[in-house]
């Protein structure tokens, strides 16, 4: 039976990780490995300076005092017996698209698994309330029949953003590219209940590039948005030119 992990940066109790892992546990072995709180974020990080607490709960899932990377990480080196056949990030609660792809853990937690030889698929649920779960562990379970049909080249992964709509209303799955943000908006400053000064992140800018092909059109059209995410972040078309340009330094 195929083996999968699957992990995610909303942490370990999000009601995301929990409809895709049920929904592939219908179907192949399942082992639910996540960090013990909310990650978003935490990009492509891992926990250098301190060591990695594990607590197994009482729906089976691990919790992991770390960095989503590090969930994926561990589970593969150490708690399984056996190494998984694919690695499922998600379901992250709000859109992975565009830059945000940079930034986000559930994106890194996927990046991890193909780091180490695994298929690897983020997948998240985009819209306001959050509501249809089970559209996006549907469309994970379909990805999934996908991807053992026809494997991706090993640098590669699935970003996969579902709108949060019934599955009836779903029009069907576009592959795109990704789209991009204008930058985002200034720090929000506040005080402190003791009076000191402190800053939130603002929220991110509006979509620069959301023309159709990309991410943003496809989810804002009511499609799924997949989109091959390439591990080498080489810019290749630059390597003649830069390499004239460092000579004459």
């Amino acid at each position: 039976m195929l083996k999968v992990l699957v992990s995610n940066d909303d942490g370990v109790s999000a009601p995301g990780i929990a409809a895709l892992s049920q929904a592939l546990a219908e179907h192949y072995s399942v082992m639910t490995v996540g960090p013990d709180r909310n990650c978003s974020g935490a990009s492509n990080s891992l926990t250098l300076t301190n060591p990695l607490r594990i607590n197994k709960l009482d729906n089976g899932y691990i919790s992991v005092s770390g960095t989503p990377t590090d969930c994926v990480h561990l589970a593969i080196r150490e708690l399984y017996q056996e190494e998984p056949d694919i690695v499922i990030s998600g379901i992250n609660a709000g859109a992975n698209m565009g830059d945000d792809t940079l930034y986000s853990g559930t994106v890194a937690a996927a990046m991890e698994g193909r780091f180490l030889g695994l298929p690897a698929v983020a997948i998240s649920l985009v819209g306001r309330e959050l509501v249809h779960y089970e559209t996006a562990a549907a469309i994970a379970c379909k990805i999934v029949v996908g991807l053992i049909k026809q494997p991706i080249k090993r640098d590669q992964i699935l970003n996969v953003n579902v709108p949060d709509l019934p599955i009836e209303q779903i029009k069907g799955i576009k592959v795109t590219r990704l789209g991009a943000r204008h930058k985002a908006e200034g720090m929000v400053r506040t005080l402190d209940p003791a009076g000191r000064e402190i800053f939130w992140l603002g929220p991110p800018g509006n979509e620069q590039d959301a023309s159709e092909g990309t991410d943003f059109y496809a989810v804002a059209n009511g499609y799924v948005s997949v989109t091959p995410l390439t591990v080498d972040l080489t810019a290749y078309e630059q390597l003649s030119s830069m390499k004239q340009w460092i000579e004459h330094l």
